[in-house]
C-alpha cells in the first residue's frame, strides 16, 4: 500500500486515492516525466549566504545549458565535486515567499555553528525538472490567492481562511500531496542516501522518503495542526508543545473522527526554530533594547514586507502614523520590502513626505551589514526611515534576519517569524493558520495578540512609543525563555538528524 492510500494507518477512501492518482496524472500531462532522466549534480560555494552560514548549493549540472536555463545558481565557475558523507547535511526546501527559506537559513546556521556543512537544496531552482514546474505552479497558484485574500474580505472569508484553517488540515489533503511528491525525486538520484536531510518544507521531506533517502527529518513550520505538512517516513519536528499533541493524534484531521495516531518514534518537540547568531545575543541585544527603552531614545521599528506585498494598506498605515513620531525623535523605523521594488515606489507614491526622511539601502549587502552593524553600537543613533531591498532572494530574506537584532519591536503578519526571539507586533494574518503563531508568542511573553485591524494596530504602536515597560517585559520574557531552551529548536532538529543517522 502506497504513502498515499495508507497515512499512519489510516485507510484514504477510494474516492480520495482516486482524485490523488489523479492530481499526479495531470501534472505528469501538464509538465511530463522526468522519472527516468538522471540529473548530474554539482556543489557551489552559495555566494550569499555561503561566507556566514557555511552553505553550499546543489545545483544541477548541465553544460549543454546556459545559466539561465539551469538557474540563478547553476554558475558553472567554482563547482566542488563531493559530498561530505560524514559532516554534511542537507536542507530540503522551497521559496514559498520567505518562511521557509528563513527557516531553512536558521538550520543551516545551525548546522554550522555545531561543526556540519550544510547543502542547500532547493527544489524550486531545478527549474528544467517536472518537480520543479509543479511546485512552480502550486507556488503562483498559492500566492495569487494570497494576493486576492487581502483586496476580497468575501473571497477570504469564503475561500482562503477555510482552506489554510481546515482544508490544509484534512489528512484527505495529505493523500494527493503524497502523490504528487513522487515527481521530485529525480534530482535525488545522485545524492549519497545516507546523508541526513531536514526537509522545511513538507515536499522536500516527501520528495527524500519517495527517493529511498535514509535520514530525514520534516521541520514542521506551524502551530496549527495540518496534514498538509506530514511526510510519513520522517522524524516530524514541532515547535510548540501543543502543536506535539495535535500532530501526534492528527487530531481533527477527518473531521470528529478518531485517527490512528503517530508513533513516538515518528515525531518530537524540538522548540524554536532560531538561527545561531540571534539565539547566541539574546541577552545582549535584549539588554540594549532595555536600555534604550529606558532612556527613553527613539524605538525602532521593524516592518518586514514579504511576498508580493500583501498587507501593504496597514504598512502604509502604520508610516502615515509614525511620520510625526519619527520627524519628533521618538521613533524611527527600518523597512524592508525584501526583493519587491515595486512596494517600496508605492509606499513613496502614496506617502510623499516619507521620501524626505528616509535613507534607501538598496541592492548592496555590503552598505546593509554595514547598517546593521553599525546600529548595534550603543553610541549610534538612529533617526528617520531606513529602506532595504536586495533583488536577491538570499539576502533579501537575511537582511530581515540582521537588522532584527538592532530593532526594538518587529512588525509582522503571526507568520515563521512568530517565533523569533525580539519583541514583536502582529498585524492581521494571512490565511486562519497563521493565528495560533500569535496565541503562542502571546503566551509566551515575547509578542503581542493579533491586532486585526488597522485602528488596533495603531493603539498598539502608540502603547510601544508613549510607556516601554511592554518592550522591557517582552526583553525580559526572552532572556527567561532561552533560559528555558525554547529558541533551541535548530540546533536540536539538526541533532537529531545526525542521531537517525548514528543510531
Amino acid at each position: 500500500m502506497t504513502k498515499s492510500e495508507s497515512i499512519f494507518g489510516n485507510k484514504m477512501s477510494k474516492k480520495t486515492i482516486r482524485n490523488s492518482n489523479n492530481s499526479k496524472k495531470k501534472f505528469v500531462k501538464k509538465f511530463g516525466d522526468d522519472s527516468n532522466v538522471d540529473y548530474k549534480l554539482a556543489l557551489e560555494d552559495n555566494r550569499y549566504i555561503g561566507k556566514t552560514l557555511g552553505v553550499k548549493n546543489i545545483i544541477i549540472r548541465n553544460d549543454d545549458m546556459s545559466p539561465s536555463e539551469n538557474g540563478e545558481n547553476a554558475i558553472k565557475a567554482g563547482l566542488n565535486e563531493g559530498f561530505d558523507n560524514d559532516k554534511g547535511i542537507i536542507v530540503g526546501n522551497i521559496r514559498m515567499g520567505f518562511g521557509h527559506y528563513r527557516i531553512s537559513m536558521a538550520i543551516a546556521s545551525a548546522a554550522n555553528a555545531l561543526g556540519y556543512t550544510p547543502y542547500w537544496m532547493d527544489l524550486n531552482s531545478y527549474k528544467m525538472t517536472t518537480g520543479g514546474k509543479v511546485i512552480n505552479a502550486q507556488n503562483e497558484l498559492y500566492s495569487l490567492g494570497s494576493r486576492i485574500s487581502q483586496k476580497s474580505k468575501l473571497f477570504n472569508a469564503v475561500v482562503w481562511e477555510p482552506m489554510n484553517y481546515e482544508g490544509f488540515k484534512k489528512i484527505s489533503y495529505n493523500s494527493s500531496d503524497q502523490k504528487n511528491a513522487e515527481l521530485m525525486t529525480s534530482v535525488f538520484k545522485n545524492i549519497p542516501k545516507d546523508i541526513p536531510l531536514v526537509g522545511t518544507h513538507v515536499w522536500p521531506a516527501q520528495a527524500a522518503v519517495h527517493a529511498g533517502m535514509k535520514y530525514v527529518v520534516n521541520a514542521i513550520p506551524d502551530n496549527w495542526p495540518m496534514a498538509l505538512h506530514l511526510a510519513e517516513g520522517s522524524l516530524h519536528t514541532v515547535q510548540t508543545h501543543s502543536a506535539l499533541l495535535g500532530y501526534r493524534n492528527l487530531n481533527g484531521m477527518n473531521g470528529k473522527k478518531v485517527l490512528n495516531p503517530m508513533s513516538k518514534k515518528d515525531i518530537c518537540y524540538t522548540g524554536h526554530y532560531i538561527d545561531h547568531e540571534l539565539v547566541a545575543n539574546i541577552e545582549e541585544d535584549c539588554r540594549k533594547r532595555i536600555d534604550r527603552a529606558n532612556k527613553k531614545k527613539p524605538v525602532r521599528f521593524l516592518l518586514t514586507i514579504g511576498g508580493a506585498g500583501a498587507q501593504r494598506e496597514i504598512f502604509a498605515s502604520i508610516i502615515k502614523y509614525l511620520l510625526k513620531p519619527i520627524k519628533d525623535g521618538k521613533a524611527c523605523l527600518y523597512v524592508n520590502v525584501g526583493d519587491y521594488k515595486n512596494v517600496w515606489d508605492e509606499l513613496i507614491k502614496e506617502i510623499p513626505e516619507m521620501e524626505s526622511i528616509s535613507k534607501t539601502h538598496f541592492n548592496n549587502w555590503e552598505d546593509t551589514e554595514s547598517f546593521a552593524n553599525g546600529a548595534l553600537d550603543e553610541n549610534v543613533e538612529i533617526t528617520g526611515i531606513h529602506g532595504f531591498y536586495h533583488e536577491n532572494i538570499f539576502e533579501a530574506v537575511y537582511c530581515t534576519n540582521i537588522l532584527m537584532r538592532s530593532c526594538d519591536i518587529l512588525v509582522t503578519k503571526p507568520s515563521e517569524l512568530s517565533f523569533y526571539p525580539v519583541p514583536k507586533l502582529f498585524i492581521k494574518r494571512v490565511g486562519g493558520h497563521e493565528k495560533w503563531g500569535a496565541i503562542h508568542s502571546a503566551e509566551i511573553g515575547d509578542g503581542t495578540y493579533e491586532c486585526e485591524d488597522i485602528p488596533h494596530t495603531l493603539q498598539m504602536i502608540k502603547m510601544f512609543i508613549k510607556d516601554r515597560t511592554t518592550i522591557v517585559e517582552m526583553c525580559e520574557n526572552i532572556i527567561n525563555n532561552k533560559k528555558a531552551h525554547i529558541y533551541d529548536g535548530a540546533y536540536e532538529v539538526v541533532k537529531k538528524a545526525f542521531e537517525l543517522k548514528n543510531n
